[in-house]
């Protein structure tokens, strides 16, 4: 048991301080393309999204439980043989994949209404015959509880791939390239991440004991591994793609929607990067949002008593609630000055504030999508992803033509707000027993919040200013909307001393202001 708490622990600061990587360095790439550059990369990121999906979250894990099996009855050798057996199935998959967007390509562009797209799009192909090997190592370290590799491969992925992408953009953009070459130079840095992890991955796998053969001699080729491997493995991966597929569907329908509609490429390219301006800004917020809740996640898959993990549930739950509407609000507030701050000024802020209302519900739906995996439910998070994007796909093509990038943006907060009520009514009826004695605390502290935050905005923007003017205005806001809204959300005996005590933080805070 110590080795699993040791090995959430380190799956969780990895997960954290890889998204954190993933979300910032679009800042200042966005800084030295511009719009039509970010839109360019943005288009195809999801496709990137998927093999991370595919390598981290969802087959990784398919294998670590089969190979976890096989050890536990101290069978090295079946350990061994669906070691084998796994390669086999991920290399084909692979294969399939990369042969598709290979061929594909023209295709593909086509769809998303750019042809220009096609070389990118080929280049990042290549990505799927990388995936096979990182999935498959992270999924035998994880296997034997080793959750070192996995932490390690994706921080040094993570860091390497942004490193690899500022780097190749900025020299692509000092040779004078154009922002379809910039593109083809942050698609490069990708491919050097993933090899950087697959590096990794094989060293570590060099330091450690391999699997012995030794023992009763398993099948060449073992259908019940592979169907499990498919089958599983797919399921997980689709539950974490939700930041991933709705992106997608913007690929694929907001520039031809809005050319539809009678406006030209190069306009809808730059309002493009305007609107995946939002994406950094609802990654960054659904980390803060779940970084707390989703802790509490192996609390209740190891807890042996029904009304302990009920608890945990509900409290998880409840801060992702609490965080995630702080959150969103504290974004829509403020969401010129933190516009003009990282991407330089403040066009879009009315779009990218009805994306910011995403991060409340998608807090909540990662949140409750984690739970219902923990209790073997994979099925409905499964389930709650397809519903948000068949939501997106229906919301794009009625608000799309409507109210343009305005009407993506509400299509997309739409969507996650149907995912997040799906997977939230899908969980026990003790997980959503939030009761009314914490529901008004938290809208009141909300609703102070706002009205704090607005008055301050107000004072700020009568004394005019440039960027520099507005990122002080940003981070004071944060500091300042952060404060009042812990305040008042411990003073409205939101959570119980016993949770704040487990909250080291949250306790510290408590006391400053003087709680029971």
């Amino acid at each position: 048991m110590g080795n699993v708490w040791k090995g959430a622990a380190i799956l969780t600061a990895a997960a954290l301080t890889a998204k954190l990587f993933s979300a910032l360095y679009r800042v200042p790439y966005q800084n030295m393309v511009g719009d039509i550059g970010f839109y360019i990369y943005q288009q195809v990121y999801p496709i990137y999204g998927i093999v991370v999906a595919l390598s981290l979250t969802g087959y990784p894990v398919a294998v670590s439980k089969l190979v976890a099996e096989r050890l536990a009855e101290r069978d090295e050798a079946g350990a061994a043989a669906v070691v084998r057996a796994a390669l086999l199935v991920l290399s084909i998959l692979g294969a399939i994949l990369f042969a598709t967007l290979y061929l594909g390509a023209g295709v593909i562009a086509a769809a998303m209404g750019d042809r220009r797209l096609a070389p990118l799009v080929r280049l990042l192909s290549f990505s799927f015959l990388l995936f096979p090997p990182i999935a498959l190592l992270r999924g035998y370290f994880q296997g034997r509880h080793d959750m070192t590799p996995t932490a390690a491969s994706q921080v040094g992925e993570q860091f390497v791939r942004v490193a690899a992408i500022l780097g190749l953009s900025y020299g692509a953009v000092q040779r004078g390239a154009d922002v379809y070459a910039c593109g083809m130079a942050a698609v490069a840095g990708t491919l050097v991440g993933m090899a950087a992890a697959l590096l990794i991955l094989l060293f570590c796998l060099s330091r450690r004991r391999r699997l012995k053969t030794t023992g009763r001699t398993p099948p060449a080729w073992d259908r019940q591994v592979g169907r499990r491997l498919l089958t599983a493995g797919t399921v997980i991966c689709l539950t974490n793609m939700a930041l991933t597929l709705i992106p997608l569907v913007d690929s694929f329908l907001f520039v031809p929607l809005l050319q539809e509609a009678g406006a030209r490429l190069d306009e809808v390219q730059r309002l493009k990067g305007v609107y995946d301006r939002g994406q950094p800004l609802i990654q960054l917020g659904t980390v803060v949002g779940t970084s707390f809740s989703l802790a509490l996640v192996p609390f209740i898959s190891s807890s042996r008593r029904q009304v302990v993990a009920f608890a945990y549930g509900a409290l998880s739950i409840r801060l992702a609630v609490v965080i995630g509407l702080g959150a969103s609000l504290g974004l829509i507030c403020l969401i010129r000055p933190i516009n003009a701050m990282l991407f330089e000024n403040e066009y879009g802020s009315a779009m990218l504030a009805v994306l910011s209302a995403s991060v409340f519900f998608t807090t909540i739906a990662l949140t409750a999508s984690a739970l219902l995996q923990g209790m073997e439910r994979e099925w409905r998070a499964a389930a709650g992803v397809a519903l948000a994007v068949a939501g997106k796909i229906v919301l794009m093509h009625w608000l799309a033509p409507l109210s343009g990038a305005l009407g993506a943006a509400a299509a997309t907060t739409g969507a996650y707000a149907l995912m997040a009520g799906f997977l939230y009514a899908s969980l026990p009826r003790e997980y959503r027993m939030m009761g009314g004695k914490y529901v008004y605390p938290t809208i009141k502290a909300a609703v102070v919040m706002v009205a704090v935050l607005q008055g301050y905005v107000w004072l700020m923007d009568a004394s005019g200013g440039e960027r520099l003017w507005a990122a002080a205005e940003a981070l004071g806001g944060v500091a300042i909307g952060a404060v009042v809204y812990l305040a008042c959300i411990v003073k409205g005996r939101v959570f119980s001393e016993q949770e704040l005590a487990a909250l080291p933080l949250a306790n510290k805070f408590r006391l400053r202001l003087g709680g029971r």
